[in-house]
């Protein structure tokens, strides 16, 4: 039966109790993490979230009933104990911060029984995810999960700190705001005040934070919550927190200067990395030439080579065909990978083809400087030689090469160049490697619309040297957008935006927005430029990705208190769930049962 905790005060979390207090009266409160019972002497290993501390039983310093309650304490029971510091009777336990000494307990309450938990509480747990998620207030009892959480809670903090000093001012934007059609699909709100009418739950609080420098509130910065309805995968979840700032009367370079300070103090604070500015920087251009990706861990080498001059004229159609159609031959370089086999490759193969290739060209060079090849036949002698030399190959390596558009090569040899560096174990994870992308292009063509995209977001400022191109070569702008990256993860991005009238309704025209539109979605934001608008910039973290990175987490969920799985359901909390037909009523929404029915039989 659960006792009550009246007179009682707690005077130290576990791990604060140390070999000064030795000789002291102690009161100490948390969960039993396991007992021992050796007769005449019970052991248990108090658990809270500061650590473990060891507590002893004996009849003479507990009493009989303090004993008798000893005896019946199980895993995860909640209890108070009182008692004395003193140095352990036995022997040290040099995995524990409180290894040396223990409590001799002279009273115990059980504030609270508990069942057999589904797992065991551990750090480095084995339990499968959705048995830890369905009971995920016992997974965060783990040590390591709360070691995260406390680390975030730290982070977020050291930011708030820093940003102060720096002259932000933390202002709140709303959370219920009206639906754009750029970017992710928006989760929608329905108003009952406004029968069929829907607010948006915030994608970024971007057009608001815009709005407070056009307001004069000159620094801006928020640590808020987004929401997107995308599918999910290991760094991403349908709602996520953000780390957000604007800034005022500003370019480029001042924005990446208060934020390489910003990264260097709290990772010294926090992890006791030590981040050397300035920060390098890269072109978008040379980052997809060199790694295939606009996110590049370069804590190792492999980087792709443009052979399309060499494969130029050659007697390989797959490569000729590329070229001729507007395309390239781009190929990596695995060291001492030339005897892999055919079953090996073959999944190289099929990994290319979830990247859009339709295969992969691969030549392996023997130690007697002969080819192994899937293509030999096609090429003379001399051009697998000049092949083979423009990828500056030595004996041993294999050479994996691809022919297609330039977004499908790069895509394709982006992802076998991390794959391979796994492979090879080429990866140190205590490096952080940070670096900014820059100059991304302004517009990307979309397929699947027919048109030009923002790469970013439609008030991201074109680089002036380029925005003559915007009619006659869209594609060739340059944007003054920017992305931190570590190791590999995008962990935020930004850009200076537009301030401008003219080049923003040209910006909106080339979208394909009629400025009837234009002014439909964005028309508060367009009013205010209207009278007084600073130039400014800005740039959002991903501060659950950060935290991530920072803990060496494999998932994003091991940084965040109640996560959603991928299909963005809460396995604890059930949702998203159905309401009852009152609330459906009172919003003017008829769910179609029946027409879903028919769907899910279907399928």
């Amino acid at each position: 039966m659960a006792e009550s905790m009246k007179g009682l005060h707690r005077s130290h979390r576990c791990t604060e109790v140390s070999n000064e207090n030795i000789g002291e009266k102690v009161t100490v409160m948390g969960w039993v993490q396991k007992r021992r019972n050796l007769g005449s002497l019970i052991f248990i290993d108090l658990r809270d979230r500061s650590g473990i501390l060891q507590i002893m039983f004996d009849e003479a310093s507990v009493g009989a009933e303090g004993f008798e309650k000893a005896g019946q304490l199980r895993s995860e029971y909640v209890v108070a104990v009182v008692g004395t510091v003193q140095k352990r009777s036995a022997a040290v336990n040099e995995n524990l911060k409180t290894g040396d000494i223990e409590v001799i307990a002279e009273d115990i309450r059980i504030l609270s029984e508990s069942e057999t938990p589904p797992f065991p509480i551990e750090e480095n747990s084995q339990t499968k995810d959705d048995i830890r998620l369905k009971y995920r207030y016992l997974d965060l009892r783990r040590p390591d999960i709360q070691r995260n959480l406390m680390l975030r809670s730290k982070v977020a903090y050291l930011m708030r700190d820093f940003m102060m000093k720096e002259g932000f001012v933390e202002v709140e934007t709303p959370v219920l705001t009206k639906s754009t059609p750029e970017g992710a699909r928006d989760y929608l709100v329905p108003s009952r005040v406004h029968p069929g009418s829907f607010y948006a739950l915030p994608q970024s609080p971007q057009l608001f934070k815009q709005l407070l420098m056009c307001a004069g509130y000159d620094r801006y910065f928020q640590i808020t919550k987004c929401f997107r309805d995308e599918d999910l995968r290991a760094d991403r979840q349908p709602e996520f927190t953000q780390a957000d700032m604007e800034l005022a009367f500003v370019d480029v370079d001042d924005v990446l200067d208060v934020n390489e300070r910003l990264l260097q103090y709290v990772f010294k604070e926090s992890i006791g990395i030590d981040v050397k500015l300035p920060l390098p920087r890269m072109t978008w251009q040379e980052a997809m030439d060199r790694f295939g990706s606009d996110k590049p861990d370069t804590r190792f080498g492999l980087e792709l080579k443009d052979v399309s001059d060499v494969a130029a004229g050659c007697g390989f159609g797959v490569f000729t065909g590329a070229l001729e159609n507007g395309g390239s031959v781009r190929g990596i370089c695995v060291p001492g990978r030339a005897s892999m086999g055919r079953k090996q490759i073959d999944k190289l193969v099929d990994l290319a083809k979830t990247y859009g290739a339709k295969g992969l060209a691969y030549l392996g060079v023997n130690e007697d400087r002969t080819y192994k090849s899937s293509f030999a036949k096609f090429m003379t002698e001399d051009e697998l030689a000049a092949l083979v030399s423009a990828m500056e190959a030595k004996p041993g390596d294999l050479l994996l090469f691809a022919a297609d558009k330039n977004k499908v090569v790069w895509d394709v040899l982006g992802a076998l160049r991390l794959h391979m560096a796994k492979e090879l174990e080429l990866i140190d994870k205590n490096q952080y490697n940070f670096l900014w992308i820059t100059e991304f292009p302004l517009l990307e063509w979309s397929e699947e619309e027919n048109r030009y995209m923002a790469m970013h977001h439609p008030f991201t400022m074109p680089m002036e040297e380029d925005w003559d191109k915007v009619d006659t070569d869209p594609g060739a702008v340059r944007a003054k957008a920017y992305d931190i990256v570590l190791n590999g993860t995008e962990l935020g991005g930004g850009s200076v935006r537009i301030h401008q009238n003219d080049i923003q309704e040209k910006m909106f025209e080339v979208l394909g927005f009629t400025k009837e539109s234009a002014w439909e979605q964005f028309g508060f934001l367009l009013n205010a430029f209207r009278f007084g608008v600073p130039p400014h910039a800005g740039l959002a973290y991903g501060l659950d990705r950060m935290v991530m990175h920072m803990v060496q987490a494999d998932s994003i969920r091991d940084v965040i208190a109640f996560p959603k799985v991928k299909d963005a359901s809460c396995l604890m909390s059930e949702a998203p769930g159905t309401v009852d037909e009152k609330q459906l009523k009172e919003l003017g929404i008829k769910v179609d049962a029946e027409s879903e029915k028919v769907e899910k039989t279907e399928e």
